[in-house]
């Protein structure tokens, strides 16, 4: 036994994580309206949406599948998919809210009674087997009539419904839910505003200022969810959350190093900076500039973002990112969100992704230092084929060793000196892609049997990697 085995501290928020619009299906029940993620088709022609300048927001069944429309039913299999949560043993639950199931519209002046009662449900379900919920208040959707009638998070209206909503959740659940986070990923709409912003850039040449405005909005709203919740639930803890890609140059040119550190820090740190620091950092001031970018701050906005900061910063991380100045296309890899510079030192997941986990241990000993603020990953996992094999046994020892090697990352990084509050692995169930709308994408510790032609009887099965993850939790991390 090395002396890293101990290493997490007790009271490690072990366990996974899932987003409403990819697992929860039952779209248009209980009073729920159409959101962003439900107009959005299944397969890779999902990608070319997320990009399309043209795309309105529209369903058409005859053309495209909608796989979010049912996902993987959770909605009326909650029980029985959180009883498997709690046979692996979780501590925390990490699980966002449809906006659009409390609020159907997004602008109305009462909530849907039918949406509050089954996340009622879900938060007692949980509390049953001592599972902490900790919930994202908007993972990469908003109430469609939202987008469609104000133009998405470019409207400054939309924060006075935002205020509403989390006023609502805060109100409800307060008795509930401790652990909140703000916006998913919010620095991802940099790159794909469709998913988190509720708007398609036109055209390129127009993306710099809807944007950062649309930024502005969120970041006024976020700060505006952080002091109403610590009003009515004093002891809650209310993060923001963001996708960390660390940034590596390609070599020691500092041509290279240069555009490497403006690309991190843009990426990485710009709406961390907003959200943790409570005002934008000193670099946006010539980013700004150099790109016709002249914020909307009304009178108190900067006020609120300083006074209001979060208490933690939660993170994906899949993978890191190598970059040069001038690259060509044939250089440039898949990844999450942004692929980078193929790394030749680096192994690839099914999907192109590059498996980094030393990437981890430095990624949370960058944000700590920059930051001193505790660290929750709250997504982290393998994208793969999984193959049930004829004795109905999945053998995923791939995700096994994934998984142990991103641990290992966490536990060194502790010792660094990281203050570190928990592990939910992404997609703990398997569930939808969000960006390519695929079921053959699994991650989960447990397969569902659904496919991306929509076939499947959707019956729960454990994976190999069920009974390991179970031991890693029960020992604290020392077994892995």
């Amino acid at each position: 036994m090395d002396q890293y085995q101990k290493a997490f501290p007790e009271g490690f928020l072990w366990g996974g994580a899932t987003a409403a619009n990819q697992l929860e299906g039952g779209y248009n029940e209980g009073g729920k309206g159409l959101n962003t993620p439900d107009v959005l088709p299944g397969g890779k022609v999902r990608l070319q949406v997320l990009k399309d300048p043209g795309f309105d927001f529209e369903l058409d069944h005859e053309k495209y599948m909608y796989p979010n429309h049912e996902a993987i039913d959770f909605y009326h299999r909650y029980k029985e998919d959180i009883a498997l949560f709690a046979e692996m043993g979780f501590k925390a639950y990490r699980m966002s809210i449809a906006w659009s199931r409390i609020f159907p519209q997004g602008d109305e002046l009462t909530p849907n009674q039918e949406g509050l009662a089954f996340y009622d449900r879900v938060f007692d379900e949980l509390h049953k087997y001592g599972i902490e919920p900790v919930v994202t208040i908007s993972h990469y959707e908003m109430p469609i009539h939202l987008v469609k009638e104000y133009g998405g998070w470019r409207s400054r209206e939309v924060i006075t419904f935002f205020e509403r909503y989390v006023t609502t959740l805060f109100t409800h659940y307060k008795n509930k839910v401790k652990y909140w986070m703000t916006f998913n990923e919010i620095n991802s709409s940099l790159h794909m505003p469709i998913l988190g912003l509720g708007f398609a850039i036109q055209q390129e040449s127009d993306r710099y200022q809807p944007t950062f405005q649309a930024y502005h909005h969120q970041f006024v709203a976020s700060a505006l969810a952080v002091k109403i919740g610590h009003e009515i639930i004093p002891d809650s803890q209310i993060g923001c959350m963001i996708v960390y890609l660390p940034t590596y140059s390609v070599d020691s040119n500092p041509e290279n190093v240069l555009y490497a550190l403006q690309e991190e820090r843009l990426f990485n740190y710009f709406c961390a900076d907003v959200q943790v620091r409570g005002e934008y950092p000193a670099f946006t001031k010539r980013y700004f500039k150099e790109h016709g970018i002249e914020l909307e701050i009304h009178d108190g906005d900067l006020e609120l973002l300083k006074e209001n900061t979060v208490d933690y910063i939660s993170l994906s991380y899949y993978m890191s990112r190598t970059e040069k100045k001038d690259k060509s296309p044939e250089e440039v890899g898949q990844g999450n969100i942004l692929g980078g510079i193929k790394n030749p030192f680096l192994k690839r997941s099914d999907w192109g992704w590059e498996i980094d986990p030393t990437g981890l241990r430095i990624s949370l000993n960058q944000l700590y230092d920059r930051y001193r603020v505790p660290l929750f990953v709250v997504e982290n996992g393998l994208g793969a084929i999984d193959t049930v094999e004829e004795d109905g046994s999945i053998n995923d020892g791939y995700r096994i060793d994934y998984i142990r090697d991103h641990i290992i990352a966490m536990r060194e990084s502790i010792e660094d000196g990281v203050e570190l509050m928990g592990y939910t692995s992404w997609g703990c169930i398997d569930l939808v892609s969000a960006s390519t709308g695929e079921f053959s994408k699994r991650y989960g510790f447990i397969y569902v049997d659904k496919h991306d032609d929509g076939s499947g009887t959707l019956d729960r099965k454990k994976k190999k990697s069920f009974f390991w993850y179970q031991n890693v939790i029960r020992t604290n991390g020392e077994q892995l």
